[in-house]
């Protein structure tokens, strides 16, 4: 699990920077937990086939092992979960945090029997809501979008505040990760805890460069949240302009990266009729001094970007140029791609019209098997422009593509 020190533990400086090191979950028996009746209240619009969603996840792992060039690429959260649980004080910590975090769970009436579980039994407690006594509490079958538990940000990272009761003790999981974790230990500084009064989730979050992020307000993210991501950027990193974009507080668009993702330094794939068609509904957020923040309006995210990069951006539009197919597609992720590097990206081979745009605009366009098979040790050297296609006929029904489903530490 060991990375380049002189990049460890953190460092995000793009989007789109070759990827080092990432977190992810792949789902297990916390997915087997969730019902139909129990859907909704978890953030589920249906349940999956989990052994089929968990071939899906291989797939895209080995895709990262191989693009990257390493086994260490891609690091399992429950792996580093349970290496933090067997610290000192980790694991009595997270369950004083889960009890303040959640107060309407009851956990102070099981306080003493979680914090005597070993590691291992409290791992199983803190994914399932499984213990060996009885204990009501749910699975957190979200943690398979990993992405929405922090974002790193240059060399620092923004620890989620979530939104909804249903994923509110993952920030208690990924915080104890942060804290007791060993890969973690010399940068423990560098982690920016929010105001409890907000919401933020990292899905809401995108590094253009180092001096330039984009941050959605939207079903996820609270204008307070965005104010106090953008107060801590700014005054903490290299950070110097914030981009805020109002998204609708819909299912559909529940953050900004379902409805923009980056493909290339230059290139977006985009869901146009927020991000194209909507008007006056972007910010550019810097600061005056030390207590306050100077907010320019700009009509639409494209002029805002290219007046503060001075670059021109190319949008690709996610489900082509029919309405009807960019809504579809838009559902099942299109506009969701992860960028392993410039050039190389992948998402969900349903999303074929997306694919479709990506090959006119030079992308050649391959499956994941195929990907493997033909690039194989040497994927890692490619500097092709691929669009990658992941049979994620499971996991699209989770609500949630690639990006969604990954959490990177290093990229560089």
């Amino acid at each position: 699990m060991s990375v380049d020190a002189a990049l460890a533990p953190f460092h995000i400086p793009s989007e789109t920077a070759p990827l080092r090191q990432v977190v992810v979950h792949t789902p297990g028996e916390e997915m087997t937990l969730v019902t139909p009746q129990s859907a909704e209240d978890l953030l589920f619009d249906d349940i999956l086939f989990v052994e089929e969603a968990r071939d899906e996840h291989a797939t895209l792992i080995r895709l990262f092992q191989a693009a990257v060039g390493s086994d260490d690429a891609v690091v399992q959260l429950t792996t580093l979960l349970r290496q933090a649980f067997l610290e000192d004080g980790a694991r009595e910590s997270y369950v004083d945090r889960l009890i303040e975090r959640v107060p309407s769970r009851n956990f102070e009436a099981y306080e003493s029997e979680l914090k005597s579980l070993e590691a291992d039994d409290l791992l199983r407690f803190a994914v399932t809501g499984q213990a060996p006594f009885s204990v009501t509490a749910w699975p957190h079958p979200n943690l398979l979008f990993t992405r929405d538990l922090s974002a790193v940000v240059g060399d620092h990272v923004l620890l989620s505040h979530a939104a909804t009761l249903a994923r509110a003790p993952e920030s208690v999981i990924v915080q104890t990760i942060y804290d007791y974790h060993p890969q973690f230990a010399g940068a423990r500084d560098r982690v920016i805890e929010l105001p409890p009064d907000v919401s933020f989730e990292g899905g809401d979050l995108l590094v253009v460069n180092e001096s330039l992020v984009l941050i959605g307000q939207s079903e996820r993210t609270s204008l307070g949240g965005v104010l106090a991501v953008a107060r801590a950027l700014l005054d903490r990193t290299s950070v110097e302009h914030v981009i805020m974009v109002n998204l609708p507080e819909e299912r559909y668009c529940m953050h900004l990266d379902t409805v923009f993702t980056f493909a290339d330094d230059d290139t977006c794939v985009v869901f146009p009729p927020i991000i194209e068609d909507a008007r006056d509904h972007v910010f550019l957020i810097e600061a005056i001094d030390e207590q306050d923040l100077r907010f320019r309006p700009f009509p639409t995210l494209k002029d805002a970007m290219e007046d503060v990069t001075g670059r021109q951006f190319t949008f690709v539009p996610c489900g082509g140029s029919d309405p009807v197919r960019q809504r579809r597609e838009q559902w099942t992720d299109g506009a969701n791609l992860f960028a392993i590097r410039p050039g190389l990206v992948v998402g969900y081979a349903r999303n074929h019209v997306t694919y479709d745009a990506l090959r006119d605009h030079g992308f050649h366009v391959v499956d994941a098997e195929s990907f493997l098979d033909f690039y194989g040790d040497t994927a890692a050297a490619s500097t092709d422009r691929i669009a990658v296609r992941l049979s994620g006929n499971e996991l699209s029904r989770g609500r949630g593509g690639p990006r969604c489903m990954t959490m990177p530490l290093v990229r560089g």
